[in-house]
Parts: C-alpha cells; sequence; structure tokens
C-alpha cells in the first residue's frame, strides 16, 4: 500500500489539491514536504502531534520531512480558527520559545536518516531580514484584496475584526512555501484543516512568481481532518487545560492517563490516527473493543505507543506502574518520583518530620473536618497510610510512614487521596 492509500484507509486526508497529480508526484520523485509550526507557547501540545505524525509516515515512506519553526510567523499570529487577535510575544520570547519547539522536533521526528533525514527550519531566517519594500513588491503584489477577502481564516474574521497585522499573515505563509521551493525543492505542504486557505495562497504565489518561467511547476497542498470527540468536547483538552509534549508541563503519567481514558467510541479512530500498528492488529483491537470493552485493551495499546513515542520506555513502565499502584491500592513500591508525578493534583499538606497521632494529622491536613469526624473515619475503616487500611485510634504517623523520607499518602474513602510532604 502506498503514502496516499494508507493515509486514506487511515481517514487522515481531508482535502488534496490534485489527488492524482500527487499520486503521480510521490510515486515518481523523492518528495520533500513540510508543515509548520508556530511557537505560540515553550511547548508543543497533542494538537500539534497529527500533523508531526504525517511527516513520520511520509518520512517511514522514503520522503523528506522538514519542520518548519515559525520564528518569524510566531511574533505575527494566525488568525485561522481565532476569533479574536492574537497577543503580540516579544521577539526574545519567541526565540526561546522556537529553540524549545525545535529540541521536540528533533525527538519526534528523525534527523540522522541518510537520504531523507528530517530537517528544522525557522522562517525567521527569511522573514526577520525582509524589509517592507521587499514584502510589498516580491509577494504582496502577486495578491489581490478579493482573492485573499475569499479565504475562510480571513473572511471569518471580517465582522469581529481583524488587524493588517493578522490580515497579512497569509502571504507571510505564502512566502515560507516560496522559499522552501527555492531552497529545498520543497513541492507540498500539509497542515490542519484550517490552513488550507494559507497553502492554496502558498501554491499560488509560486505559481504566479514564476509566470514568465518555461519550468514545469508541481506544487500540491494536503490537510488533515479536525479531530472531534465523540462527545462533542474539543479533543487535547482536559479541566487542567492542554496536554502538553513538554513532559515538566504534562507528566508522562498524566500524558498516559489521558489516553487511557479515551471513549470507547473514539479510540479505534485514534489508534488509526496517532498510531503505525498494523491493519491486523487493528482488527484484533476492534474485536477486543466490541467483546470485550471493560478490559479496556484498545486503550491501554494507544497509551503504549503514544507515551513511548512522545516520552520513553522507561517513562511509560513508570507511567504504568503508577496506575496499578492506584488501581490496586498497593503504594508501597511507589518511588518519591512516582509519587511527584502521581499525586501532582492531589490536596497536599506540607508539614516537618516529626511524629504526630493519626487524628492531629487527619485534622491539621484537613482530611477530617474535626478530630470527632477523624475517629468516625478511623473506627469505619475509611482511612488508609499508603495503602493500608488503618483503624487504630491511637495510630502515630511517624518515620516508617513516609516514602522515601518525604511523603505519606493518605487515602479517605474509595478515591480521595491526601499527600503529607515532609521539609
Amino acid at each position: 500500500m502506498d503514502i496516499l492509500q494508507d493515509l486514506e484507509k487511515r481517514g487522515l486526508i481531508q482535502q488534496t489539491t490534485d489527488r492524482e497529480g500527487l499520486q503521480k508526484h510521490l510515486n515518481e520523485n523523492q518528495v520533500t514536504l513540510y508543515c509548520g509550526f508556530d511557537p505560540t507557547a515553550n511547548s508543543l501540545h497533542i494538537g500539534h502531534l497529527l500533523p508531526i505524525i504525517m511527516l513520520k509516515r511520509f518520512q517511514r515512506a522514503g520522503h523528506r520531512p522538514i519542520a518548519l519553526i515559525g520564528g518569524g510567523t510566531g511574533m505575527i499570529g494566525d488568525p485561522s480558527g481565532r476569533s479574536a487577535e492574537r497577543s503580540l510575544n516579544e521577539a526574545k520570547v519567541v526565540h526561546e520559545y522556537s529553540e524549545k519547539i525545535r529540541q521536540q522536533l528533533a525527538k519526534l521526528l528523525n534527523f540522522d536518516n541518510g537520504s531523507n533525514a528530517a530537517r528544522a527550519r525557522n522562517n525567521h531566517d527569511w522573514l526577520g531580514n525582509m524589509t517592507i519594500i521587499d514584502f510589498l513588491r516580491d509577494a504582496g503584489k502577486h495578491f489581490g484584496i478579493n482573492y485573499m477577502l475569499g479565504k475562510e481564516s480571513v473572511s471569518a474574521r471580517i465582522e469581529q475584526g481583524i488587524s493588517y497585522t493578522e490580515f497579512s499573515y497569509m502571504i507571510l505563509q505564502s512566502l515560507d512555501f516560496m522559499k522552501l521551493y527555492e531552497q529545498e525543492n520543497c513541492t507540498l505542504q500539509i497542515g490542519g484543516s484550517d490552513q488550507w486557505g494559507n497553502i492554496t495562497a502558498g501554491m499560488e504565489l509560486i505559481r504566479r512568481s514564476r509566470e514568465n518561467e518555461e519550468e514545469e511547476i508541481n506544487v500540491f497542498g494536503l490537510t488533515v481532518p479536525l479531530i472531534t470527540k465523540a462527545d462533542g468536547s474539543k479533543f487535547g483538552k482536559t479541566a487542567g487545560g492542554a496536554i502538553w509534549l513538554d513532559p515538566e508541563k504534562t507528566t508522562p503519567y498524566e500524558f498516559y492517563q489521558f489516553w487511557i481514558n479515551t471513549d470507547d467510541r473514539d479510540v479505534m479512530k485514534f489508534l488509526q490516527y496517532f498510531t503505525f500498528l498494523e491493519q491486523d492488529e487493528l482488527d484484533e483491537l476492534q474485536k477486543e473493543l466490541e467483546n470485550h470493552p471493560e478490559k479496556r485493551q484498545a486503550q491501554k495499546r494507544l497509551a503504549e505507543e503514544m507515551t513511548m513515542m512522545v516520552h520513553s520506555k522507561e517513562d511509560l513502565q513508570q507511567a504504568q506502574k503508577i496506575t496499578n499502584a492506584l488501581f490496586s491500592g498497593n503504594l508501597q513500591d511507589l518511588s518519591v518520583s512516582d509519587i511527584e508525578q502521581g499525586f501532582k493534583d492531589v490536596p497536599t499538606y506540607e508539614t516537618a518530620k516529626a511524629d504526630i497521632g493519626l487524628i492531629d494529622l487527619l485534622v491539621s491536613a484537613s482530611i477530617s473536618s474535626s478530630k470527632r469526624q477523624a475517629r468516625e473515619d478511623i473506627k469505619n475503616g475509611a482511612i488508609y497510610i499508603n495503602g493500608e487500611r488503618q483503624q487504630d485510634l491511637q495510630c502515630v504517623v511517624d518515620a516508617s510512614a513516609r516514602i522515601g523520607d518525604k511523603f505519606t499518602i493518605i487515602r479517605r474513602g474509595k478515591k480521595k487521596y491526601f499527600l503529607i510532604s515532609y521539609k
């Protein structure tokens, strides 16, 4: 199966500019393609994963991907899919974000792979030194106002208002495609479905700027679908915000949990979209989902693949260890690092390293509302220390209850965890 057939089978193609022409182009050439990533934060998030994985798929098929970091366009802001103007970051901040994103992309794409090694480029290299005269003469003259107003990224914002800064974004992205066409022989741009107008504008600029030349111009665009969840919520968002690729912002355990909690109605689609599993295994997981949905085998497989891809095998094993410990209630084997990940958002009470009666600790840490309530909780078997039920009213929490001499985990009832952290 060739790359386009595989993408279509997985439901990964929303639009292409010339399906037959692109098929022929890919069959006859090692194609250089690119996707852009604007540094609007100091980390990519899982909303960026699908385009990155698309670049990986093309690379595995023998083609040459370029990850374009928008060090220049990131100072402007893409109006696509937004109802209001972006706030502008300072140049220093954008440069810092750009470097962090480049490092993340280097982990996800193969930058050392011979003739089709991936490359990272930064559009600040050409946009940063461009004068306004150059911009207007070399690019602006090829874009009619009516043409630009017809693009959805612009037309959707006309009523709310759009600044000339964001209005010009389409031309800047078009320049990216033209520069990569000239410098890298890049003939295919991919992106999310909201990028269709910007992609086709880039193709138009390449053609119009070469109208008087005899060379045959073969450039193409391809978009991936907008990911929607069965329950109507936005993909990649949780109550805590975005799911980041940076482990300092979203821990590998939290990342693993996001995928393992995928809805049954979405999991097979996500396996098709995000993983490289062969169809035979996907078919088996589909059967398992239909016959034994309670085992959540498809979700476990999805979480495994994604955590290993973005983080590492060791991070996956740690996430699984924390998950199993929380499920079984056996917390004794957790390390300090495990607890810092797995209990990141748990209510935490910081105290000095000293022996303290359990009743006093429950009240001081606001686990129980009063000493009377604490006694009832203990007597009723509702209190667990590091996974073990404690019903002794005279219990003293001492050094033996400290995991790594730093934490004690207290559970009240079935699911309410509290963390005691020692200074």
